[in-house]
């Protein structure tokens, strides 16, 4: 039987972009396992359909731990500006929620001594998008 993961996984590679952003929602809880964050960050850039870039950067902004914001951190570094645009938009989604959503904010303000260059400067870019937002 195939695990929560594995099935994820699998719906990642679909040709249906509402199986991808799928995937991405239901991958995010698992940002901090190398294979999934791997697929995160290409689900993040989606060649095909923004719409996958948006909900997966929604749902991992949701998670909000280190290990999910530096993926959206790593996407928005190697972005172009249409994906840039729509994973700011997946990330306000999920700060527009009234309550239970995680300090984005805080984390990119400890993503910005991340080693990797690339990490400090998306992250600096998602803190500059959370300016003014409640988060």
């Amino acid at each position: 039987m195939m695990s929560d993961l594995e099935a994820a996984l699998a719906a990642a590679s679909s040709p249906s972009w509402e199986r991808r952003a799928r995937a991405g929602r239901d991958l995010a809880s698992f940002a901090e396992v190398p294979e999934a964050a791997e697929v995160l960050v290409r689900l993040l850039l989606d060649d095909e359909d923004t719409a996958v870039t948006r909900r997966t950067a929604e749902a991992l902004a949701r998670v909000g731990t280190a290990a999910a914001v530096r993926l959206i951190a790593v996407a928005v570094a190697g972005a172009d500006g249409n994906h840039a645009d729509w994973l700011q938009t997946g990330v306000h989604d999920a700060l527009a929620e009234a309550d239970g959503v995680p300090d984005v904010a805080a984390v990119c303000a400890k993503l910005a001594q991340d080693q990797e260059e690339a990490v400090r400067r998306g992250a600096a870019e998602i803190s500059a998008w959370t300016d003014g937002t409640r988060c």
